[in-house]
């Protein structure tokens, strides 16, 4: 299995704001400009998604795959790779921690192993560089609608 990389930034609204748009997967396109579609394949109870299929394409990176989501409260959902093209295995969550201001830190963690191999260092500076842009579009997102 791949190592976890992890990455954190402050969105100033509450919890359960940010939650909706990490839930809400059919806008994905709106706003993460590297997802160019997201489809819920399995819904799941309260509105929340069981598995979305996703395709993305970040430039060098294009990909298809489908991922199985828990969500485990209004804090924290996590995910597993059902299936894909460029990866074997994928692994994630995002964590939300009230801060006491009216603002969420947001904790992305994830562990891609992809089906193709790469050097140690620039597989760490693409999962930087993809959850850096994940985040910083999430807080955008979140913070302006």
């Amino acid at each position: 299995m791949a190592d976890e990389s992890t990455q954190s930034i402050t969105i100033n609204a509450a919890p359960a704001a940010v939650m909706a748009v990490i839930a809400d997967f059919a806008a994905y396109p709106q706003w993460a400009k590297s997802v160019k579609s997201a489809e819920v394949t399995v819904p799941g109870p309260n509105g929340r998604a069981t598995q979305v299929a996703f395709k993305i394409d970040a430039g060098v990176i294009r990909d298809d795959y489908e991922l199985a989501y828990v969500w485990h409260d209004e804090r924290k959902v996590s995910w597993t790779l059902v299936k894909g093209q460029m990866q074997k295995s994928q692994r994630g969550s995002y964590t939300l921690e009230p801060t006491g201001n009216g603002a969420t830190e947001v904790t992305y963690n994830l562990a891609v192993d992809l089906a193709m191999p790469m050097l140690g260092m620039l597989k760490r500076k693409a999962e930087k560089v993809v959850m850096d842009t994940a985040l910083k579009e999430l807080k955008k997102r979140v913070e302006t609608g």
